[in-house]
């Protein structure tokens, strides 16, 4: 859900800046960072050169010395390939280069609007602008062999007093720019901005990708771990895929494992709603509190489960509802 501000002022009125001010736009995201490994798994920075080759595609992704662009950074692309699909379906003149307000962004992320959210995303900014790739994947029927950043530029407009970001331009490159015109983009589930773990959001992204609508999309583990773009020794990864299977958090699609070393993705009979309450990271630190030792995303995605399942009530306060419902689970 994004946030609830007037429009922006007409500062370019020459039609060369495209105002994000489209709110609550589906979120999108472009097929091909979708089906390839462009971004970091890395909680930590991650300043390694990303090679990649597979059925024809190449790709070298190159870090600045802040390190590589990561999944949690691609939320700013979402957000702004969201929007210009918004404005497009509109019917609405769009260009390469947004004006947005950092706190719409935010929101619409599912991020915390605190002072520290302000600095992480413009760190975001400037990874998505160090991060140079050098591809031949082919977008908008267009395939060409050439380097460029994921953001062509960056600024921030406006400042408060408190040294906060406001506005900001942001341009894209033009690669990302002609997939969106294309409409090369598939549209994700606002859960996804809910997914902790950075591998969670990327198999999330290759299951919709792949499996899209279809019942069921079967995968090598280690073909998988060469599409994730994960650092992890395969033995380590797939560790780590038994425990996604096992907690069960992924938005529309359930993950099970098939003898042979294969990855089972199954579409959920009943997609997660879309409209489901968003809780406070402050929120789940506190259920931690009340639950030690408890997984409280497990405990949040059987907390959604059940809303859904009680007829999706309208709640004043989710974050009460939610912390008094933890306090009624039997440990374990």
């Amino acid at each position: 859900m994004a946030g609830t501000g007037g429009l922006l002022p007409d500062r370019h009125p020459t039609g060369d800046f495209f105002v994000c001010d489209l709110f609550g736009a589906s979120p999108k995201d472009d097929l091909a960072s979708m089906e390839h490994p462009i971004f970091s798994l890395s909680t930590r920075p991650d300043t390694r050169v990303l090679s990649y080759a597979h059925n024809g595609v190449e790709v070298q992704v190159t870090p600045s010395v802040k390190g590589r662009a990561t999944i949690h950074d691609k939320d700013i692309l979402i957000y702004c390939i969201s929007q210009l699909v918004a404005a497009m379906n509109k019917g609405r003149a769009v260009s390469r280069t947004l004006t947005l307000k950092a706190h719409d962004l935010l929101v619409a992320t599912n991020r915390d609007t605190g002072g520290d959210s302000y600095t992480r995303l413009r760190e975001g900014f400037e990874r998505l602008a160090g991060t140079r790739i050098t591809t031949n994947i082919d977008t908008g029927g267009v395939e060409a062999t050439r380097g460029f950043g994921l953001i062509e530029s960056w600024e921030i407009l406006r400042r408060s007093k408190g040294g906060r970001m406001i506005s900001v331009t942001v341009t894209l490159s033009d690669w990302l720019y002609r997939a969106v015109c294309a409409r090369s983009v598939l549209t994700l589930s606002r859960d996804y901005f809910r997914l902790r773990k950075p591998l969670e959001r990327r198999v999330y992204e290759l299951a919709r990708k792949h499996c899209g609508r279809q019942a069921e999309w079967a995968i090598g583990i280690p073909t998988l771990h060469l599409k994730a773009g994960s650092a992890a020794p395969v033995r380590v990864f797939r560790a780590a895929i038994r425990k996604m299977i096992a907690e069960d958090h992924l938005p529309d699609y359930a993950l099970s494992e098939r003898e042979g070393d294969i990855l089972v993705v199954t579409r959920r009979a009943k997609p997660r709603p879309m409209d489901a309450p968003i809780l406070r990271q402050e929120t789940l630190e506190a259920a931690k509190a009340l639950k030690p030792g408890a997984d409280v995303y497990g405990l949040q995605a059987r907390w959604l489960a059940w809303w859904d399942e009680t007829g999706r009530a309208r709640l004043g306060n989710p974050d009460r509802a939610f912390l008094a419902w933890v306090k009624t689970q039997k440990d374990g």
